[in-house]
């Protein structure tokens, strides 16, 4: 697969939109790292940002490359998780006096830190990947938590991305399993994307659909080679890691790529943040969620549409949002007041459109099917259970959607009521 060939854009006849994503270069190959000397030619003062795992995973091999242009560093601890938040923010900034560049050693929260203060700063990135662990590397969004909400903030893209398969084969096998799983993802998010479309009428793009599902068919045949830490296998589900993020660009949304299945793993997320409960790391969060999506279509199919839509009374949903959420449901509660989720009657496009609803939701592979996927890299249900318990997984499924500001699967089941 050539990436930078699609790097260079298309004008969509699916959809009539030019499709580009501003990435000069990315390079997964092994010994990658080398590139990095060309890539910041023409930068004196760069900043490099890590923490202590992924700096001992590729620091040495970037430095080597980067040389006595390295001005400074910001190397968070790796003891424990590391939260893109106001702090973490702050610690970058705090950095940024003179830089010209700025390199990020990591995966997920450092992509998402470089990507955030980069653009606030307008200083360029680039990324080096430590993980084929999740599909942020190519997108433009950056998944921060900011006064405790979870939030997509749209940023900017890297100059590069450098993913040396020497050094991702090494990853912990739960990241790897996360990238994987975050791949298998997709069936739900796509799934969602259509459903949307037939609502609300959203924009949809044939073309990002099928090379974002094609993204899927090519990770599952990596299963057994990623346990084996083959590089062929690594190298693929890294190419389609970055592929998905390029399709994220391409829409302008990351729609093609999160959906009903990302609310659910931000919900354990964010509740184990303001609780101080432990979570799964977000891939295989996501890669159980979707399992339970897929169950949530299954159990819709089998229902008749109500005569009433369902509405939670006001009073024992604020207690439930206050129970849940804690010190972020004023967020939640203030972001569907403004949409006007809650006041929207959605019942008669149900109806209208109940034959196309019904297709769409039958196209969703199986809770069964999704589970032995995920069983091929050693993932399975009974740890999302035992993590999280079963109360906690049904108040999930029901105001997990409040986080975000996406029409999914979740707010058709809840329309429809218990």
């Amino acid at each position: 697969m050539n990436i930078n060939e699609i790097l260079k854009g298309v004008k969509c006849e699916a959809c009539g939109k030019l499709h580009e994503c501003p990435i000069e270069s990315v390079f997964v190959e092994s010994g990658a790292t080398r590139h990095l000397g060309e890539l910041c030619a023409k930068y004196n003062k760069i900043l490099i940002v890590a923490d202590e795992n992924t700096y001992g995973a590729s620091g040495d091999r970037v430095e080597r490359e980067i040389g006595d242009k390295v001005h400074a560093r910001v190397i968070f601890t790796g003891r424990a998780i590391l939260i893109p938040d106001e702090r973490a923010i702050d610690a970058v900034n705090g950095k940024m006096d003179e830089i010209e560049l700025i390199v990020g050693i990591g995966s997920g929260v450092i992509q998402d830190l470089c990507k955030y203060v980069s653009k606030f700063s307008c200083k360029p990135y680039i990324i080096v990947a430590t993980a084929p662990s999740m599909d942020g590397y190519a997108s433009t969004g950056a998944a921060m938590i900011l006064k405790g909400m979870k939030e997509t903030v749209p940023a900017g893209l890297p100059l590069a991305i450098v993913a040396d398969t020497e050094v991702l084969k090494n990853a912990p096998m739960d990241m790897i399993r996360a990238g994987y799983g975050d791949i298998i993802g997709k069936y739900s998010a796509l799934n969602d994307w259509k459903l949307s479309r037939a609502v609300n009428g959203e924009y949809f793009c044939q073309y990002i659909y099928d090379t974002t599902l094609a993204m899927i068919d090519k990770t599952l045949q990596t299963a057994s080679g990623l346990l084996k830490r083959e590089e062929k296998s690594i190298r693929a589900l890294t190419e389609a890691l970055v592929v998905v993020g390029v399709m994220m660009s391409f829409a302008t949304t990351s729609r093609p790529a999160s959906g009903s299945e990302h609310h659910l793993s931000h919900y354990f997320e964010i509740t184990g943040i303001v609780r101080g409960k432990s979570y799964l790391p977000h891939g295989i969060d996501v890669a159980y969620s979707t399992v339970i999506t897929a169950e949530i279509r299954e159990a819709l199919l089998k229902r008749s549409l109500p005569d009433t839509q369902y509405r939670e009374n006001r009073d024992e949903y604020l207690l439930a949002m206050e129970r849940n959420y804690g010190s972020v449901a004023n967020g939640c509660v203030a972001l569907q007041q403004r949409l006007g989720t809650y006041t929207r009657d959605r019942l008669s496009i149900y109806k209208e459109k109940e034959e196309e609803i019904r297709q769409i939701l039958a196209e969703m592979p199986s809770a069964c099917e999704i589970e032995k996927m995920l069983s091929l890299v050693g993932l399975d249900m009974s740890e999302l259970y035992s993590t999280y318990g079963e109360e906690k997984i049904k108040s999930a499924i029901k105001y997990a959607k409040d986080l975000k500001d996406r029409y999914t699967v979740l707010w058709l089941n809840y329309d429809l009521g218990e």
